[in-house]
């Protein structure tokens, strides 16, 4: 590995220009192969170089200090702390640990927060139940619970603010911590109209939104790849009420597969099983899926807010769908206020929403130009964009006059060469899509780098590149891209 000290790539993206240098950026540079498998095996010639991260994944420093502060208030020997943002949250996280660790946790109250204080070998545990479920405690909260603020949301500030973004009424819209928070809030009230049950999983999805399925409830049946007789017999066990509720994706991330909507939401709407569609991946701008489904999950973190500085995700409810009523008191069940976020991300939020539109509308025009670019390509040997990938099922669902969006993942012919291609490739790299920089990541390395046999038997290969294409202008993207595939 060359050493990421001198690496100026670890601190700019490469074509110059400066990551977010805020100190509550959810951004990481990975700018070789060998440094995401450095970061997945927490090799510490990588991991002391990172500043910032992913915040489900990463601790920002502030929600480090936040969580020593409250163990040397609350802890004792051999305990350690991890703060949520609620008290129902916190006691979720309780469940979760004392579940898969056998171990006896405790809940203490901290500064207007909640502690969760397990013993030493079980805070592994409760740091997945952080990266699963995303009810996390933001950086900015956490910086001002330090300093002696008090911890305020300012929920009708946030649904008044977002609610145009998101082309719904305020009624109609519940904000969350993340969007793992607003995918896990989504499941809980879909799966408690017909408790007991399984939920239906519909093709390759991000990988914590199958997690909450596998490790919450009665359990997952994760069906992909479903075409022809195989669909039209999932079909039919929707129908019978089978399900507790059907989750999918459209499109699907990292292969941009488009399910069947309209089937799916006529044979959910005959038994009434709920159905929670995630649009995040080409935005609501592009796709609506909300006359199909019952709820739609968004991750704001993306590119609604673009900038890489701040967390959030929303639940959509469709005002028509017959089951409105019942999932709406369930989500205000818990989220009471219809929006969990803190007042200063929220305030970040709405500000950077204010770019969302452009934003889309450049990825749309240079994500369009650089799939075909790569589709014609003579080292690229599979392109996965909707303008390729399920086209009809994608229009079905597209805007009028919306495009295909700006995220691309591509399968070299030769795949052993992925890596090469990676580390010449001058742009931003990281593990995240949606921001106004263009990201690369060798996505399946970093998403399922401990199941890579599983994932490839699901079709996506540990060599699968993923581009997120943000809004620069678009000859230098595609000089990058040519050069590195140079090495194909």
């Amino acid at each position: 590995m060359r050493d990421l000290q001198q690496d100026p790539a670890w601190r700019t993206d490469d074509l110059g220009r400066p990551l977010p240098d805020s100190p509550h950026a959810c951004a990481v540079c990975l700018p070789t192969w060998d440094s995401v498998v450095g970061y997945e095996e927490n090799d510490p010639a990588v991991t002391r170089m990172l500043r910032a991260g992913y915040p489900r994944f990463f601790l920002n420093p502030f929600v480090e200090q936040l969580n020593r502060a409250a163990e040397e208030a609350v802890a004792r020997t051999g305990e350690r702390v991890v703060v949520f943002p609620g008290r129902a949250i916190c006691q979720r996280a309780q469940r979760y640990v004392e579940r898969y660790s056998a171990n006896a946790t405790r809940v203490a109250s901290y500064e207007g927060l909640q502690a969760l204080v397990v013993r030493e070998e079980a805070y592994q545990v409760a740091r997945d139940f952080w990266r699963h479920a995303g009810e996390v405690v933001s950086s900015r909260l956490a910086e001002d619970v330090l300093a002696g603020a008090a911890a305020e949301a300012a929920p009708t500030a946030a649904l008044t603010g977002m609610a145009p973004v998101m082309e719904c009424a305020p009624e109609d819209l519940f904000l969350y911590e993340s969007g793992m928070a607003a995918i896990f809030a989504a499941y809980r009230a879909a799966t408690r109209v017909r408790p007991g049950k399984q939920t239906l999983q519909i093709e390759f999805p991000y990988v914590d939104a199958l997690k909450i399925q596998e490790q919450y409830g009665t359990g997952v049946v994760f069906a992909f790849g479903q075409e022809g007789a195989s669909l039209a017999g999932l079909l039919r066990r929707i129908e019978d009420g089978e399900f507790a509720a059907v989750l999918c994706e459209a499109p699907s991330n990292p292969l941009l597969r488009t399910v069947d909507l309209a089937a799916l939401s006529e044979a959910c709407r005959s038994s009434r099983t709920p159905l929670v569609v995630d649009d995040t991946v080409c935005s609501h701008l592009n796709v609506d899926a909300m006359p199909m489904a019952d709820l739609v999950t968004t991750s704001l973190t993306k590119w609604v807010s673009g900038a890489g500085d701040v967390m959030a995700g929303s639940v959509k409810l469709n005002p028509a769908s017959p089951l409105r009523d019942e999932l709406h008191a369930r989500l205000l069940d818990e989220n009471p206020d219809q929006s969990r976020l803190y007042r200063r991300d929220a305030e970040v939020l709405v500000q950077n929403a204010a770019a969302f539109r452009s934003l889309v509308a450049s990825a749309n025009r240079s994500g369009e130009e650089l799939a075909e670019f790569l589709a014609d390509h003579e080292a690229v040997a599979e392109v996965c964009y909707p303008k390729f990938t399920d086209r009809q099922r994608y229009d079905a669902i597209r805007r009028p006059g919306a495009g295909y969006g700006g995220l691309i993942s591509i399968i070299l012919k030769k795949e052993a060469r992925a890596p090469r291609v990676y580390d010449a490739l001058r742009w931003c790299k990281g593990p995240s899509l949606g921001t106004r920089f263009s990201l690369a990541c060798p996505y399946t390395m970093l998403a399922h780098y401990h199941e890579l046999e599983w994932a490839a038997e699901c079709g996506v290969s540990a060599n699968l590149l993923r581009l997120s294409v943000g809004e620069e202008p678009v000859e230098p993207l595609r000089e990058a891209l040519a050069d590195a595939l140079a090495l194909a």
